[in-house]
């Protein structure tokens, strides 16, 4: 039998085929870890321009709140580690201001209650009294209103006041020109500047009885001698004072003052008068 001596070749490893719709997919899944980088960079660049921008924006704002952090200091005497709390110090300050406003309202009520209407004042008091139950910017409002009603009030009284004090004043005056009057400030008025007593001031009582009746108004009428002393020429009255035509008062200071020089006492005076008929 015949044998054979040829060795069968070994199998070659064969290079893998690629088919179409692999290639396809490779090439997909290339475009898409390409797409996939490109996002993943433009979100970094954003991310980082939107970095930047939030440093700009807190600076700006950072800047902002020191400027403020330092007016508020400024305006209210607080630390800066304060100001956190600086809505309820501004609430306290409003507060403050509408206690001491109806404060002021109140003394201010009790001071012209009699005088004036007072009812404006007293309303605006029922009003800003409710403040810790009303918004801050209305208490404002209401406590700037209200101490306008102070000052029209204080105003209204001072009014008042000095009508009064110039009724009384008219009402003095028309007491001291009657003749009881004028004889009461003559005593008063001759006790404390000259000395002279009671002797004296009748001689007085005597002499201006019968010059004048102790009428302010009297006038000689062929004279012209004017007044309860018939001063002469009147004009010199105006020595005592410009209402010499319309005060008692004047026109006794001006007499008392004639007697002293001329005469020395009331009752020298009378004595001349009686014995010439004039002084």
């Amino acid at each position: 039998m015949q044998t054979s001596n040829s060795i069968t070749p070994a199998p070659t490893q064969s290079t893998p085929f690629r088919t179409d719709a692999a290639t396809r997919r490779a090439a997909r899944r290339d475009r898409v870890g390409r797409r996939r980088r490109l996002i993943l960079a433009g979100a970094l660049v954003a991310v980082g321009a939107v970095a930047g921008t939030g440093l700009t924006v807190n600076s700006s704002l950072a800047a902002q709140r020191v400027a403020e952090t330092t007016a508020l200091t400024e305006s209210t005497g607080l630390a800066a580690e304060q100001l956190g709390a600086y809505a309820g110090v501004a609430q306290a300050k409003v507060h403050a201001e509408a206690r001491d406003t109806l404060t002021l309202a109140e003394d201010t009520l009790s001071n012209v209650e009699g005088k004036i209407d007072v009812e404006p004042l007293a309303s605006s008091v029922a009003t800003l009294g409710d403040y810790e139950a009303l918004p801050l910017d209305e208490v404002r409002d209401l406590t700037v209103s209200t101490r306008a009603e102070i000052r029209k009030a204080d105003e209204a009284a001072k009014v008042h006041d000095r009508e009064v004090a110039e009724r009384e004043a008219a009402e003095a005056l028309a007491r001291a020109n009657t003749p009881e009057g004028a004889k009461q400030t003559a005593r008063a008025m001759a006790a404390s500047k000259y000395g002279w007593g009671e002797a004296e001031f009748q001689c007085l009582v005597q002499l201006w009885t019968k010059e004048s009746g102790w009428n302010y108004q009297a006038v000689n009428a062929s004279s012209g001698a004017y007044g309860i002393v018939q001063a002469w020429p009147a004009e010199k009255l105006a020595t005592a004072g410009a209402d010499w035509r319309t005060n008692a008062a004047t026109q006794i200071s001006w007499g008392l003052d004639y007697i002293a020089r001329g005469y020395g006492s009331p009752c020298a005076a009378w004595g001349h008068s009686q014995s010439l008929n004039w002084y």
